[in-house]
């Protein structure tokens, strides 16, 4: 393999992992109640469904009719029971309703007191996300170093690319803080 793919390949795995911390904390944030209703709350609720854990949304259609409502309309009409329980049973802190066939689950606006404990969530998220990322950074100039070493490539080809992986880290960053001030904005909006 010649020098430069294999700084190539060091650098395309840093980036996809950096791009996985990204997506990962984005998905952790839309997890996160803001008052407003969002089908993406319930991706991480899993059903015990004839003894398989299954996730809510591969179970049932689930509309937001109005900003503060999702309904939950599972397929199979035996699961009623069991999807409530799990939404119950989760860290949502919303009691849902039930008709028999559908489920209910209104959203009360979050008092300012919860909003600010969810502004301070979303800034430790986004510390882990930044973490991860500089982590990232660390593996991949510890590998291009040991690049000089085992395959004597020149010590300026791996700086190159080590300030090369220190722009990407800086890009990535200022994503998680984009998302990070999008997300407070969210939360505070009354």
């Amino acid at each position: 393999m010649g020098d430069k793919a294999m700084i190539e390949e060091i650098i395309e795995r840093f980036v996809e992992k950096m791009e996985k911390s990204v997506a990962n904390l984005s998905g952790e944030f839309s997890a996160i109640r803001t008052g407003r209703a969002s089908a993406a709350m319930l991706d991480r609720i899993m059903v015990d469904y004839y003894g398989t854990p299954t996730p809510v949304t591969q179970l049932a259609g689930v509309k937001s009719p109005e900003a503060h409502l999702l309904v939950v309309e599972p397929w199979d009409k035996q699961a009623v029971q069991a999807v409530s329980k799990a939404i119950q049973a989760s860290d949502l802190g919303i009691t849902p309703s039930t008709d028999g066939s559908v489920i209910r689950l209104p959203f009360p606006e979050p008092t300012e007191e919860r909003r600010r404990e969810l502004v301070k969530q979303c800034r430790q998220r986004a510390e882990e996300a930044k973490v991860a990322v500089r982590n990232e950074r660390r593996d991949a100039n510890a590998r291009l170093e040991r690049l000089i070493k085992d395959e004597d490539i020149s010590k300026d080809e791996v700086k190159r690319a080590q300030d090369q992986v220190q722009k990407l880290t800086d890009e990535h960053t200022a994503k998680i803080d984009e998302l990070l001030k999008h997300k407070e904005a969210e939360v505070m909006e009354v």
